[in-house]
């Protein structure tokens, strides 16, 4: 209920609350409800209501004793405020996200103020950072400005303990620390659902959970795919379309008619083709290439036309930018688009005509782009190609050459130019962080059957480099023009963070030429480059990827640190993605160029950069979870059985262990034999009595213990193994490779000073890596699951499995 029109007493039950709090001060909430005669069971819930909108207008405040008090004008005056989003913690800490230019603030458990991940709010400075002793400032949330929780998706459970609500729900959030209690409805729900409700109550000091009414009913557990749907609907991501959208759709003919091609580039005659995975039905960019008299290269790359269907103002472009991108999961894709124009009219399909919009480049073979031309045009593929069929032309297989015939030297050209452009960018310093990706495989109901490695051959990376270079050209071209345009922009590191990084990695041995404030993406290609090979290569890499920022869309080019980019944009996926489909538009717009439309796409742009780097966080968000809920569900079946894995970060609470195919699990501290001290500096888990050490990229054998789907969490047990490194203390550090039995010795000699020493560094050890779960990868290969109780991949310790 909201306002004073839902209370028509409740302009007069604050100014009696005001009153009384004049007179006495302060007083605990039972004492003003006696005093105000508003103790009963009807009458508290509304005082109750009028103290929360009074402490949310800051007239009046909770003092560390829970007593209430009228907030003194000179108080108001003292506090400043900072404004910030919060990013809550499941353990119920966490941290004010104030500007990406500003370092974040610890927000403890108990200065939450009732705030949700998320929410919008106001905050005071209850201590300063600290950059001798790398502490972080520290904040209180005095004020929620906005919610950011509007609906939440969740099993519902039935609950007799409040016979008021119809019972609760679970909710797959983890930072949702209060019970969603439903309210009532005229359907009866039995406990089975999945529902989707929309929040009316938050949690005050006055009532610590949840009140929400029913919105959807989701599905029922049980049903196929209800986990991954689950997750989905939690995020609002949202697999049907509005009917005025689908109408759009639909009315759009299945061709293009003679009108639709006036004005376009004729590109029909060039032997065009589309190389994709074997089950993408949406085929967005097809490519040509020459070679050319002058001894360069025509690169042609062609994609779908979408904005001359998705004009601006209509349904269709209205949905498209509140879903912002295609979300692809384990099983299922929630498209940007209907598939009417996704797979149908807006998919360059062999042999028919489609709109598109062209990048044509001449290319030197220095990489270097000498001419380009950017227009509307109209094409017709020859082939619709596969990564692996062109894999194989490219092998040499021969009755593949001959069925494609047409077009194998235009492949034969593209491995060329694609080595070129890769050179190209090696050479200016490009970073190339091509860690693996794993590919759950489930069955027709859902369930993970196999965890594979993706494999990259030359035609994925080929294509790839066809399609940066295209999204260079566009950026370029706009940039030279002086228009509004919307960039793909990667910011160079943060100094903080790449020092973290750099000191670490000396670690090794592998020093990093330069500074953290001032650092050559040429030097760390030298430090890949000597990591490479080495024991931990992949974990370093992976650490490295972590202290880089986040990349986004924004109205102002900052040029692409990892690509070494000057311009970038998004231009080749608009089925999938907003920001290529506005730069379709834009190509279209400006070529009737006028004051009025560059002054329109001027207002328009930051808003869509800002809401198309939000939507596409929540898509990986939703890709994060579904992979690690699948991959916990599919390790079930191993608990019990031993693997070998890599160490791939360690923290103070234990250490996370990643399997050759990329799933990870932890060993927490509490699961070791014996008491291990965090070493913040090293990043190491060293044994008190055995000086056994855990590091980055070490070796390790484990027995898998427990497997969540719910949570996604995977837990490990430490099994003893000739990977185990002992190292010895000494006044000049620490020497690797000693025996146990040297190492008891010495350490029996100064069993109390030792005790002693790691006592104080486990106090001084606070903190954690609230990132730990980040996704690794690892050189080693994967083998495929064999039969029912045999291990899956090859590189198994001794089964152990408990029947």
């Amino acid at each position: 209920m909201q306002g004073n029109k839902d209370f028509p007493c409740d302009k007069k039950m604050k100014e009696q609350i005001i009153k009384y709090l004049e007179e006495h001060g302060k007083s605990n909430v039972n004492d003003l409800a006696a005093g105000l005669d508003m103790a009963g069971s009807k009458k508290f819930p509304e005082l109750i209501k009028a103290i929360s909108k009074l402490e949310s207008q800051r007239l009046l405040r909770f003092d560390d004793s829970g007593n209430l008090a009228l907030r003194k004008k000179s108080e108001e005056k003292k506090q400043i405020t900072i404004q910030g989003i919060f990013r809550a913690n499941k353990a119920g800490f966490g941290f004010l996200s104030i500007d990406e230019n500003e370092d974040d603030m610890f927000i403890g458990r108990n200065d939450t103020g009732y705030a949700i991940d998320g929410d919008t709010v106001e905050a005071v400075v209850k201590k300063p950072a600290d950059r001798l002793k790398g502490t972080a400032a520290e904040a209180k949330i005095v004020n929620v400005v906005e919610r950011s929780l509007k609906t939440v998706v969740g099993k519902f459970v039935l609950d007799d303990d409040r016979p008021k609500y119809a019972g609760y729900i679970k909710s797959k959030n983890q930072k949702i620390q209060q019970k969603i209690y439903i309210k009532k409805k005229p359907v009866v729900l039995d406990g089975t659902e999945i529902i989707k409700v929309d929040i009316e109550k938050y949690p005050t000091r006055g009532h610590d959970y949840f009140v929400a009414s029913v919105r959807d009913i989701v599905g029922h557990q049980g049903d196929v795919g209800i986990d991954v749907l689950e997750v989905l609907e939690s995020l609002d991501i949202v697999s049907e379309f509005p009917e005025d959208v689908l109408a759009e759709a639909n009315s759009i003919p299945d061709a293009p008619s003679e009108k639709d091609l006036i004005g376009r580039v004729d590109l029909r005659k060039e032997v065009t083709f589309t190389i994709d995975g074997a089950d993408a039905k949406d085929l967005d960019d097809a490519v040509h290439i020459k070679l050319l008299d002058n001894g360069n290269f025509e690169l042609g790359v062609h994609i779908a036309d979408v904005s001359y269907y998705v004009t601006e103002g209509s349904a269709l472009n209205r949905e498209a930018l509140n879903r912002g991108t295609s979300v692809y999961v384990t099983d299922r894709v929630v498209p940007m688009l209907p598939e009417r124009l996704s797979n149908g009219i807006c998919s360059l399909n062999p042999n028919v005509d489609r709109l598109t919009q062209s990048a044509i480049m001449e290319i030197d073979r220095s990489g270097r782009v000498v001419n380009h031309q950017i227009c509307q045009s109209v094409i017709n593929t020859s082939f619709r190609m596969t990564y692996t069929a062109v894999n194989d032309i490219i092998a040499g297989d021969e009755e593949l050459i001959d069925q494609y015939a047409p077009i194998v030297d235009s492949i034969h050209h593209m491995v060329a130019l694609h080595k070129i452009l890769e050179n190209m960018r090696l050479r200016r310093g490009a970073l190339n962080f091509d860690t693996s990706e794993a590919k759950i495989i489930v069955n027709e109901k859902g369930m993970p059957v196999d965890v594979v490695l993706r494999s990259r051959g030359i035609a994925e990376r080929m294509i790839e480099s066809f399609m940066l270079a295209a999204n260079e050209c566009v950026a370029e071209h706009f940039t030279r023009m002086k228009l509004p345009f919307i960039y793909r922009i990667h910011e160079e590191p943060k100094a903080e963070k790449l020092q973290k990084f750099m000191d670490y990695a000396s670690i090794f041995g592998v020093p990093i030429q330069g500074t953290a404030n001032k650092i050559s993406q040429s030097a760390l290609q030298r430090f890949m480059a000597n990591v490479e090979g080495q024991p931990g290569a992949e974990v370093l890499n992976t650490m490295l990827l972590r202290s880089m920022q986040q990349a986004r869309y924004s109205e102002n080019n900052h040029g692409h640190y990892g690509l070494a980019a000057e311009f970038y944009t998004h231009f080749t996926s608009p089925i999938r993605r907003y920001p290529d489909l506005l730069v379709h538009r834009m190509v279209r717009e400006y070529s009737n160029y006028s004051g009025e439309i560059a002054e329109h796409f001027a207002q328009v742009i930051p808003d869509i950069a800002t809401q198309s780097s939000t939507l596409e966080r929540r898509a990986i968000d939703a890709e994060r979870i579904v992979e690690a809920m699948k991959k916990a569900e599919y390790m079930e079946e191993f608990v019990g059985e031993e693997f070998e894995g890599v160490i791939s970060s360690v923290v103070k609470f234990g250490m996370f262990i990643e399997l050759p195919n990329t799933i990870e699990g932890l060993i927490h501290v509490t699961n070791l034999p014996e008491f291990y001290y965090y070493n913040e500096r090293t990043l190491t888990l060293q044994g008190e009595k055995s000086g056994k050490v855990f590091r980055v990229g070490q070796l390790i054998k484990v027995k898998l213990v427990r497997a969540d789907k719910e949570t996604g969490d995977i837990d490990f047990e430490y099994l003893p193994s000739e990977h185990d490194v002992i190292e010895k203390k000494s006044k000049g550090g620490r020497d690797r490779g000693k025996s146990p039995r040297d190492e008891r010795k010495k350490r029996e000699k100064s069993k109390e000073s030792t005790r002693k020493r790691s006592h104080k560094k486990s106090k001084s050890g606070k903190g954690g890596d609230s990132k730990a779960r980040d996704k690794r990868s690892s050189k080693s290969s994967i083998s495929q699951k064999k039969k029912a109780n045999k291990p899956f991949y090859k590189g198994v310790a001794k089964k152990s499995k408990k029947k």
